[in-house]
């Protein structure tokens, strides 16, 4: 198949991209605009620096390389930015992926993985969440998402296009080799901010929230290890070419809170570092753990990372990497 990967400079996207590039014979394709991706990080297929909003470009992509399949990650991410600049987020996560939605079906592509997110379920009533759960955005990014499933869907009724939409919970951990890895400058992921933490690269971590209603007060999340959700996309990726569209959470099922994640940086690093509570953030769940009954039933994917350990420990080797380069 041919494969266009948008956004496969960036954490995420480049390990799919070496997963891929590693686990099939497809002929890989990917564009990124660099304002956050690392060309280095693209370690198979061929690189095109573009911009989503340069459709010209990406049309004339289209016509040269007759794509099978889009794995669409290009976006921006950041919750608290996104509760500032939220045209920054309409513009780019939802204009520029229904341009590019447009382009795909125009040139017959016949499958579409999307990146999405569990920011489209808010502060969810129940727990684990369902794919069914009611979908309630507590900020623009996580609206931003669900505006362009809602479009992927309609556009794929409308022309036969399917579909795949994965609603990633937090992607944590770096490949075990160390060849990629979160490299995003000020990324606010905890497990990221806490490795910088342990090498004194910021002199302290904060708690943003003790007063939730979890068990010791702090935000729970489902971190799932990033070669795991790549993984997730190859599988979506067979199931699109063996049955129809789809929607999977990508996540363990296994919530952590603030502070145990940081008691594990801790441990794995053997740096006591600072730490300071404070108020919470705009925008922020209290409890995101997913049900993955879905897409353990559904499809062949069976996590291999699922341990706490494992993704700190691949965290900050990696973090530590990242200083000597």
């Amino acid at each position: 198949m041919n494969i266009l990967i948008t956004g496969g400079a960036g954490y995420i996207g480049s390990h799919v991209v070496k997963h891929f590039g590693e686990k099939t014979p497809h002929n890989i394709t990917v564009i990124d605009n660099l304002s956050s991706g690392f060309k280095e990080a693209v370690l198979y297929g061929e690189f095109i620096e573009a911009d989503l909003a340069d459709t010209g470009k990406l049309e004339n992509i289209f016509a040269v390389k007759n794509f099978d399949a889009v794995v669409h990650f290009a976006a921006n991410i950041e919750v608290e930015e996104s509760v500032k600049k939220p045209l920054k987020y309409y513009k780019n996560n939802t204009v520029n992926s229904a341009n590019l939605i447009d382009i795909a079906i125009r040139h017959q592509t016949r499958c579409f993985i999307f990146s999405s997110t569990a920011a489209v379920y808010g502060s969810p009533k129940s727990t684990p969440v369902k794919e069914d759960n009611a979908k309630e955005p507590l900020n623009p990014y996580g609206k931003s998402k669900l505006m362009t499933e809602h479009i992927l869907m309609d556009a794929a009724s409308a022309s036969g296009l399917k579909y795949c939409i994965l609603r990633y919970f937090n992607v944590a951990g770096a490949d075990a080799s160390l060849r990629i890895g979160q490299r995003t400058p000020n990324a606010t992921h905890l497990i990221k901010a806490a490795s910088q933490a342990a090498l004194g690269i910021r002199e302290q971590l904060y708690i943003y929230g003790t007063d939730y209603d979890t068990a010791d007060g702090t935000g729970v999340r489902d971190y799932i290890h990033v070669d795991d959700l790549a993984d997730a996309h190859l599988k979506g990726l067979e199931h699109l070419e063996n049955h129809g569209s789809c929607v999977f959470n990508c996540g363990y099922g296994t919530g952590y809170s603030v502070k145990e994640v940081i008691t594990e940086i801790k441990k794995v690093s053997g740096v006591d570092f600072k730490v300071i509570e404070t108020g919470r953030r705009a925008g922020d769940a209290a409890l995101l753990i997913a049900d993955n009954s879905r897409i353990l039933q559904e499809t062949s994917w069976r996590p291999l990372h699922n341990n706490l350990e494992y993704i700190c420990k691949t965290a900050f080797e990696w973090e530590k990497k990242l200083t000597t380069l």
